[in-house]
């Protein structure tokens, strides 16, 4: 196998061929992709549950046929993505065509982490490719399985001259960043996305950053208690908690707590039977590092529900703790994982300054039936994204785009935003030589000055 130092000039000459800044050929090769992610699709979901325990119906709904839907999204909508957009000039460039001409960085490299191993690798892909870009792929290390078998399957579709992929450890993070790549997706931890930054700083490569956080949800008092217990089960315990989106932590109204938390323990027995040890639908922490960091957090506060563990599995099970204090080390670290801390307010405003007075989320979750609330809420907080009365289903529409702010990332992806997080888009005026307006040339006049005014004062 070939180093990286030789992969990035490789696909560097193949990029000045400019042979993918052809709509067709990137058409081409989306389709190819396409055909070859439905040829590996047993192999994946085998390799998922091999790394994650996820159910097929789990691995295929928030992996696999995110991955497939964006594929055709992009696919259909690509010509008119890639056209060049035509714009009317102003009087100063008077006469001339105006173009906005979307072009590709040229060779980029992805880096994708463990918890979803294969959509996070595949989605920025597909966006890269679509805007005409080469492509470096790094996935995780820790999701071993997904990873050999997206190696074998990217191997087989592409030249490496056009799309390569590297496994391994941070060692090969860390060879990787040391190239100049003109673009770098990463998607992981916020202590990591600080040092894939800095790397890139050293070359001005422009980077998407799509880091994670504490992600608050808050129930209301007038909140359909039992579509939220459902909504929020659903959220955090997808993955065994191991999602960049899932609730990090509940406030809800002291008037409906008890309700509140009755119904999702229900809920957390009908969706993974009284024992989710042995539910095929309920997930694994992806390694014992992992394990002992959540166990050490589940001796917070007080345990209303679950709290069962087992090294040799790696299970944790779905846990709720109550009595919990905002300076507990439960509440000073991104969770990700299968324990739920919840909180009791009285007055909305605490949780919007507790909410405030810390880092960004990458999402934002409220369960109200009051418009009027809602858009009170949303106008007072910021947050990459997130659902009003729902949890994570945001993530599931590539005509949104799906990014951090602050603390939680930076840039945007899905659909459109993928298109354009790779692509720079050249501003291009062509003007006629037929009529030279002589007001912008020396010497300067009064008269000049008046009339310059009137078109641009």
């Amino acid at each position: 196998m070939q180093t990286a130092v030789e992969i990035v000039k490789k696909q560097r000459e193949f990029f000045l061929t400019h042979g993918t800044k052809d709509v067709s050929f990137r058409k081409k090769n989306l389709e190819k992709l396409l055909v070859y992610i439905q040829k590996y699709e047993g192999r994946i979901l085998k390799a998922l549950h091999s790394d994650l325990h996820k159910h097929p119906f789990e691995a295929y709904g928030a992996e696999v046929g995110l991955v497939l839907e964006e594929l055709k999204y992009q696919i259909k909508h690509l010509h008119r993505f890639a056209r060049p957009k035509q714009k009317l000039n102003n009087l100063l460039n008077f006469p001339g065509t105006s173009q906005i001409i979307p072009q590709p960085y040229g060779v980029v490299l992805v880096m994708a982490p463990w918890n979803y191993p294969f959509q996070l690798l595949m989605n920025p892909l597909i966006g890269a490719m679509a805007a005409g870009n080469c492509v470096v792929l790094k996935p995780a290390d820790y999701s071993r399985n997904t990873s050999a078998v997206m190696a074998a399957m990217i191997r087989e579709c592409f030249d490496e001259t056009y799309v390569s992929i590297f496994t391994g450890g941070r060692d090969v993070n860390n060879l990787l960043l040391e190239e100049r790549f003109d673009a770098i997706f990463f998607t992981g931890s916020p202590s990591l996305g600080k040092i894939v930054m800095e790397k890139a700083a050293r070359h001005l490569t422009p980077v998407i950053l799509e880091l994670g956080g504490k992600s608050p949800c808050i129930v209301d008092h007038d909140a359909n208690i039992n579509v939220a217990a459902r909504r929020i089960v659903f959220g955090k315990f997808l993955n065994a908690g191991q999602t960049c989106i899932a609730p990090d932590y509940l406030f809800v109204h002291k008037s409906v707590k008890d309700r509140l938390l009755e119904a999702m323990k229900a809920c957390l027995t009908r969706f993974y039977t009284a024992d989710p040890l042995t539910s095929p639908s309920y997930g694994r922490i992806i390694n014992t590092r992992q394990f002992e960091r959540l166990s050490h957090l589940m001796a917070c506060g007080t345990i209303y529900s679950g709290g069962k563990t087992d090294a040799a599995s790696l299970y944790i099970e779905p846990t709720l703790l109550i009595d919990i204090k905002a300076d507990d080390p439960i509440m000073n670290e991104e969770i990700f994982g299968p324990v739920f801390p919840v909180m009791e307010f009285q007055q909305i405003d605490t949780v919007i300054d507790y909410i405030n007075q810390r880092e960004r989320p990458l999402a934002f979750y409220y369960f109200s039936e009051s418009k009027q609330q809602q858009q009170d809420i949303l106008d007072r907080t910021t947050a990459g994204g997130g659902c009003i009365n729902d949890t994570m289903m945001h993530l599931s529409d590539p005509a949104l785009p799906f990014g951090g702010v602050g603390h939680s990332g930076m840039g945007r992806y899905h659909g459109r935003y993928s298109f354009e997080a790779f692509s720079h888009f050249r501003s291009v005026l062509r003007k006629s030589t037929r009529l030279d307006i002589p007001l912008r040339y020396a010497p300067y006049t009064r008269w000049g000055i008046k009339l310059l005014k009137l078109i641009i004062g």
